[in-house]
């Protein structure tokens, strides 16, 4: 399987990440702060999704019936969850290692996930179209922003949601997203943000609205050391969420 090309894909980006594929289902290894800020972005999207269309986020597939497309998927870490939770979940990844070790994850655990090799703009080119699209840190590792952002806009159906998470461009987020995390606490290996590429609240927003949506919401996610946990609050200095919305036809 050949790797998928695209305007979007940085090549560099994606083969740091190939060669990561193999540890993204070890909570203890370089992606352990990604597993431990799973389930915050989760509820995130479960509760976001059901108040949008009056669900009970505590029913036992609270997702079930929507089609969801999480781009830039990784190894299936987001993904599965959201499939658990009766969405029926494609995974995008333009590694292919990462999208190998993702289906052969689901399958041993028996989560029906489909993961392709394949980017969002060829997705959209062939007229898919989905409930819900993820695009969890992912519009950092990108070359192009805005196009990437009006592309994964164009993939939400009427009356469906987009999802993006990121990290704000701030001296805070230089200092405690690079420095801390990948130097100093050594959460992250190094290398694996670039600053100039942090996306502001700001031009997030301007890039969905050219996208034909309207942003719904915008929620900070902070670090509690004491607690060793993250969770959702206002401050967006460093990490965010947002959702945004495509009015029904």
């Amino acid at each position: 399987m050949s790797e998928p090309t695209g305007p979007s894909i940085d090549r560099d980006e994606v083969a740091r990440f190939d060669r990561l594929a193999a540890t993204w289902w070890d909570e203890a290894g370089p992606m352990r702060v990604l597993h431990r800020f799973n389930p915050v972005r989760l509820t995130y999207i479960r509760d976001t999704v059901c108040r949008h269309l009056g669900r009970d986020p505590l029913a036992p597939a609270p997702l079930s019936g929507l089609t969801l497309v999480d781009v830039g998927c990784g190894g299936g870490v987001l993904s599965e969850p959201l499939a658990r939770l009766g969405a029926e979940v494609t995974g995008l990844d333009p590694a292919v290692s990462n999208v190998t070790i993702a289906q052969a994850h689901a399958d041993a655990a028996g989560v029906p996930v489909r993961y392709r090799a394949e980017t969002i703009e060829a997705v959209v080119a062939a007229g898919e179209r989905f409930d819900v699209v993820c695009a969890m840190e992912v519009v950092e590792h990108v070359t192009d922003m805005p196009a990437f952002v009006r592309t994964a806009c164009a993939a939400v159906k009427p009356g469906g949601l987009l999802f993006a998470a990121t990290i704000n461009r701030t001296m805070r987020s230089f200092a405690l997203a690079i420095v801390g995390a990948e130097y100093v606490l050594g959460w992250l290996p190094k290398g694996t943000h670039d600053w100039e590429k942090f996306v502001t609240p700001d031009e997030l927003r301007n890039a969905v609205e050219s996208g034909g949506l309207s942003l719904t919401d915008t929620t900070g996610v902070v670090f509690n050391p004491l607690t060793g946990r993250w969770g959702t609050a206002r401050d967006t200095a460093v990490n965010y969420m947002i959702a945004a919305g495509r009015p029904s036809a």
